[in-house]
């Protein structure tokens, strides 16, 4: 079992700067992928970016693509979403999810962490 807890949601102004957090904890080491999704309302939840454990990661909305970075701390078995020049069109809720090893699918989500950007 392995227990997520994002962090760092709040409201903000475009063009300003956020970096979102999610620390895992439990069996960590059975964490491959780290990667963040958001939905926003009235929306499918959409693939943002994910990492793994030795850092290539991929960017799955072209819209964020240079605008937002993924990166990951293995020792605190962290990932961290940085976002930049955010715009109103990024409010969401922001989840983290891990796929374990061997795994097809995302296994553990967070609660999400709420981020609303104003105009």
């Amino acid at each position: 079992q392995v227990e997520l807890v994002e962090s760092g949601g709040r409201l903000l102004q475009a063009g300003d700067s956020l970096r979102l957090s999610c620390a895992a904890s439990g069996r960590t080491d059975s964490i491959y992928y780290m990667a963040w999704f958001c939905q926003a309302p009235g929306k499918e939840r959409e693939f943002v970016a994910r990492i793994n454990r030795s850092g290539p990661n991929t960017h799955g909305v072209d819209s964020v693509k240079c605008r937002f970075t993924i990166s990951r701390d293995n020792a605190k078995n962290t990932v961290y979403l940085q976002m930049s020049s955010l715009k109103p069109e990024d409010t969401a809720v922001y989840y983290c999810a891990i796929q374990t090893r061997g795994s097809p699918q995302y296994d553990y989500w967070g609660q999400g962490t709420q981020v609303t950007v104003s105009s």
